[in-house]
């Protein structure tokens, strides 16, 4: 690998190295959390606090730079500059050539905003950035209410174990990879926005409410939405399309049955698929289906096996010597034909947790992640459970679709839709949600 710095550097992890060959469009490969306070933000303590949360992610201070073979990534003495909220939602970070860093901290109102190029990390360390900035701008814009005392954040991992790569370090040649059949999946097919714009809308209900709503089926919160997701895409199925399945793919966080710190990618994915040719197409059955794929999928086997089919990229000898041009041309063409085989994806990033004593301070967490087809992404805080749909599509059927069925079933939703992230708020439809609103 061919470097022109003295500075320290780094292979970019195995997820990672999919990432910079494979921006599309809207999908520029960057996701972004937001944390949405009660009181209005000073952008001079979110300055101060953003430098220094930095410190304590030294994975982040870094640059991406080309090799003769792999990308890679360079320290860098750059900090982080907070600005104004202005550009679309995940706008793309990562130029060619550019000397800057993988991520951006805006703000715009009462909320932060933490967007990162996939590269980085994955949902979970970007969180722990967030949960780092946020904790340090609350200590510094309220010094009053702690002394000196304040509350402690839940995060002792080392500087070393959050820039672990964990995909190397749990790697097993030994661990067969299992053959998968390609099957050709439902896609939608709509009118795109214009200048690779994303569609963003988000919905808010209680957690209670819907996990009460989940077990009436007897299921978990992630199963009962993503057969509610499955359902509402299926409202917008061709009846010439409705012999292929809808196929979900849902990211799952590896640190969870491989222990790690890590603040770099450490993700697998699993798939669910439903086909209404073949299955009743009522909510018990596909609620069945998704619990059956969960629990058969879901377990440290299963997992290892895709996760050293990812790694083998990496420790392949003819990957190793084909020069980076070659390598991005292939994987577009990899991604292009993988991307036929899947409909949409759900990404639940799960419970946000802050120290309680900042109760009052912080209203709620949100998650949004680019994509060249649509989205959904699920968070919550306290009894906040926030859905939100990115989609590079006009239209907003989906999205009305799994809402209504969420207040058919009794479940109060508040749904909005931020004008400077997309043109079209829900449209035509006042009878999808409990209330709606745009956004500040």
């Amino acid at each position: 690998m061919r470097r022109e710095s003295s500075a320290p550097w780094s292979r970019l992890d195995n997820a990672a190295k999919i990432f910079p060959s494979t921006v599309e469009g809207a999908d520029t490969r960057v996701f972004r959390f937001s944390c949405e306070l009660t009181d209005d933000i000073d952008p001079y303590v979110l300055q101060r606090a953003a430098e220094n949360a930095a410190v304590s992610y030294p994975n982040f201070n870094v640059i991406m730079k080309k090799g003769l073979f792999w990308y890679y990534l360079e320290s860098c003495d750059l900090k982080p500059q907070v600005s104004e909220e202005s550009l679309p939602v995940c706008a793309a970070i990562y130029e060619d050539d550019v000397r800057s860093l993988l991520y951006r901290i805006t703000y715009y109102g009462k909320r932060i905003n933490l967007e990162v190029f996939h590269v980085l990390a994955d949902g979970t360390g970007a969180l722990m950035f967030l949960k780092t900035i946020v904790y340090r701008y609350i200590i510094y814009r309220y010094p009053e209410l702690f002394g000196d005392c304040p509350p402690v954040l839940d995060d002792d991992a080392s500087f070393s174990q959050k820039s672990d790569d964990s995909f190397r370090k749990y790697y097993d040649k030994s661990v067969k990879k299992r053959s998968v059949k390609m099957i050709k999946a439902f896609r939608l097919k709509s009118e795109r926005l214009e200048n690779n714009k994303l569609l963003v809308i988000e919905g808010f209900a209680s957690v209670k409410s819907v996990i009460a709503a989940a077990h009436k089926y007897e299921t978990s919160l992630t199963v009962f939405l993503t057969a509610l997701y499955i359902k509402a895409l299926s409202m917008e199925m061709p009846l010439q399309s409705r012999n292929r399945p809808i196929v979900i793919n849902i990211p799952v966080n590896l640190r969870r049955y491989f222990p790690s710190e890590t603040a770099k990618n450490f993700f697998g994915m699993i798939s669910v698929q439903y086909n209404f040719t073949e299955r009743s197409g009522e909510m018990e059955d596909i609620i069945a289906v998704v619990n059956e794929e969960f629990k058969k999928q879901l377990t440290k086997d299963n997992l290892a096996i895709r996760m050293n089919s990812l790694a083998a990229l990496e420790h392949n000898p003819f990957v190793k010597i084909a020069p980076l041009p070659f390598k991005n041309e292939v994987l577009r063409i990899a991604r292009k034909i993988g991307v036929k085989g899947e409909t949409s994806v759900i990404s639940n990033v799960g419970k946000v947790d802050m120290p309680k004593e900042f109760d009052g301070l912080i209203k709620r967490f949100s998650v949004f992640v680019s994509t060249q087809n649509i989205q959904l992404n699920i968070c919550s805080y306290k009894d906040e459970l926030q859905m939100g749909f990115t989609s590079s599509y006009a239209a907003t059927d989906v999205q009305r679709n799994f809402f209504r069925s969420l207040t058919e079933l009794g479940i109060d939703v508040t749904v909005r839709s931020n004008d400077s992230y997309a043109e079209k708020p829900l449209e035509g439809d006042d009878t999808s949600c409990s209330s709606a609103e745009n956004a500040e």
